[in-house]
Formats: structure tokens, C-alpha cells, sequence
């Protein structure tokens, strides 16, 4: 274990997940700021907290933390990682009549919906525009590098013109051999809105976000003449709060949705990308359907919980392109 960070111990009340499922769980597109290490440990940044994560050999979820932070992960943590009632969630949904459904949730058990902080959810989906998971990661990364504070502040420890190094976390390879030390002083959190709206366009297209920065910049422009507008949009109906968030400059309603189910926890949100339309035209023949229409369905079909439905049909049809087997 590295110096710093306490010793590995089982995350109590966690269910017993697969290593896909863990990797799905924390790197499927809900969130961007977790990196796959050596040996089957992920390291994780939300918020003002960072952790690791791994499997026992008996399957147990195991949580290490910086010794600063320790004390405070053990209590984010399960509700980050485990803060819905997942069971009867999977329970209502329609898996006894929908063989497709039933086959996904075998696929990838434990499998559940992050609760992550509304407005950090937001910021990483505006990044998210034509873009694949590992370019999402890099854009998040440089912008808690350049315009975000360090988690850990440490004091002044060398000369003013020495630059500090920062941990962008930009690579999606594994790392050889046994897990590096890592600096936690060098890890910084996100910008906040507030934050965000004194950096200019500028400086945020310097962080590799193309037309996405003037996204941003004008979000956070509304934001800072808006206060508790975030806030408030969070706690409102689903329907309600939607309609707000594709008031803001680059949301359009699959945005909407995505900050919805993972940041509000919003689980009757039906997100539609291009994997849950080539999902929802192969498994349950909506050919030629419109995203809108798509989403109406799922919302439907799959009822209250539609949104934890759609990670399990998302994960299962990245899975099957990835696989040498025939699509089933």
C-alpha cells in the first residue's frame, strides 16, 4: 500500500460485484474520473474525496483512502457507490416478462446507478458531445488540473517559480506491474460553477473542450446570475427539471437525462445514445425510431426505474460489440 493511504478494508453492506461489473459500475460512462490501475484496483475522484477500490479474492468490494481523507470516505462512499435502493428497483422492473432485460441483468450483477454531485454530473456531460468515454475523461481531467483546488492542500514546500505537477489521470491503459504511488497532493477536485464562470473561453478551450467550451463558459455565466438555480432545478420533478436543464446553452434532452438519472438520482430518466438505439432496434425492434420516441418507450416499458434498465442495456451491448461472439 502506498505511504499515506490506509490499509485495504471490505466496504460493509456492499453487494458482491464481478470485476466487469465493477469496471462497468465505475467506468461506463456514469462517471469520468475514476482510472484503472495494476492488479485490479481503480482509483476514484469525486468531489473532495479520492479512493481506491478492488475485489478479494472472495469477491468482497475493498476501499483504501488517503489517511487525510479516511474519515470521510467511509461515509461518502456507500452512498456515492451504493445509495439506491438498487433490489427493488431490479425487482419492479419487467425482467420476468422481458427475456432481453433478464439476460442484461445476469450479464452484469450489483450493477447500479451512482449518486455523484448534481453540478459536478453536469460539467462532465457538457464535455460529453461526440465524444467517447476516454476523450471525456481527458477533458475532466484538464480542467481539474488547470481550474480546480488540490484536494489535500499541502504547504509551500519549494521555490515559487517551480511549477506544481498535476495529476491529470489521462490515460485509460492499465499501468504495469504493482500500483504507483500516487501523489494525492497533486489531485485536484473540479472547478466549481462559480469557479468556472471567472475562467475564460478561452482558457477553458485550452483544456481540449472545442466548441463544448463556449458551452461551459456560458453556462457558468447563467449560473453565477442564477443563484441556487442548480439548487433548485435538482429538487424538482423529473419533467420539471429536465425542461430546465435544456434551457442551458449545449443540453439537449439525452444531456438532460444523463445528469438527471447519475447526479439527480433521478431514476425514471431514460438517456438515448447511439448504443441504446442500436440496442432498442435490435432487442425490441424500434427501427427507425426517434431518440424522443425511444426514450418515451423506455420510460414506459421499463416504468419508474427505466434509467437503471438503460445502464444494463448500455453495458450489455458495449459488451457484446466488444465480444468475438455472434450479438445474442
Amino acid at each position: 500500500m502506498p505511504a499515506g493511504w490506509t490499509a485495504f478494508q471490505t466496504l460493509s453492506g456492499a453487494p458482491r460485484l464481478t470485476a466487469a461489473t465493477l469496471a462497468e459500475l465505475v467506468d461506463g460512462g456514469q462517471a469520468f474520473r475514476w482510472q484503472r490501475e495494476a492488479d485490479g484496483l481503480w482509483l476514484g475522484i469525486w468531489s473532495d474525496q479520492i479512493v481506491r477500490l478492488r475485489l478479494s479474492p472472495a469477491g468482497d468490494l475493498e476501499w483504501s483512502a488517503p489517511a487525510k481523507l479516511a474519515a470521510r470516505v467511509r461515509t461518502a462512499l456507500p452512498v456515492y457507490l451504493f445509495g439506491h435502493d438498487t433490489a427493488k428497483a431490479l425487482d419492479t422492473l419487467p425482467w420476468r416478462s422481458d427475456a432481453h432485460l433478464s439476460r442484461c441483468l445476469a450479464a452484469f450483477p450489483g450493477l447500479t446507478i451512482l449518486r455523484q454531485p448534481f453540478g459536478e454530473t453536469l460539467l462532465g456531460f457538457l464535455c460529453s458531445a461526440t465524444k467517447q468515454i476516454v476523450q471525456i475523461k481527458q477533458m475532466v481531467a484538464l480542467l481539474a488540473g488547470r481550474h480546480g483546488a488540490p484536494i489535500i492542500p499541502t504547504p509551500p514546500s519549494r521555490s515559487p517559480s517551480q511549477p506544481r505537477q498535476v495529476c491529470h489521470l489521462l490515460s485509460d491503459k492499465p499501468a504495469l506491474g504493482s500500483a504507483p504511488p500516487v501523489n494525492v497532493s497533486s489531485i485536484n477536485r473540479l472547478p466549481t460553477w462559480g469557479e468556472l464562470a471567472d475562467v475564460s473561453e478561452t482558457d477553458l478551450r485550452a483544456c481540449l473542450l472545442g466548441f463544448r467550451a463556449r458551452y461551459i463558459h456560458q453556462t457558468a455565466q447563467f449560473l453565477a446570475a442564477h443563484p441556487g438555480w442548480l439548487d433548485k432545478t435538482e429538487r424538482l420533478p423529473y419533467l420539471e427539471a429536465k425542461a430546465r436543464l435544456c434551457e442551458l446553452p449545449g443540453v439537449g434532452e439525452k444531456v438532460a437525462d444523463c445528469v438527471l438519472l447519475f447526479g439527480a438520482g433521478r431514476l425514471e430518466a431514460f438517456p438515448v445514445d447511439t448504443w441504446i438505439i442500436k440496442a432498442m432496434a435490435r432487442r425490441y425492434a424500434l427501427d427507425g425510431w426517434a431518440p424522443a420516441q425511444i426514450a418515451h418507450f423506455g420510460r414506459v416499458h421499463f416504468g419508474a426505474y427505466a434509467g437503471l434498465a438503460q445502464q444494463y442495456l448500455f453495458a450489455y451491448e458495449r459488451a457484446q460489440a466488444k465480444s468475438t461472439v455472434p450479438l445474442s
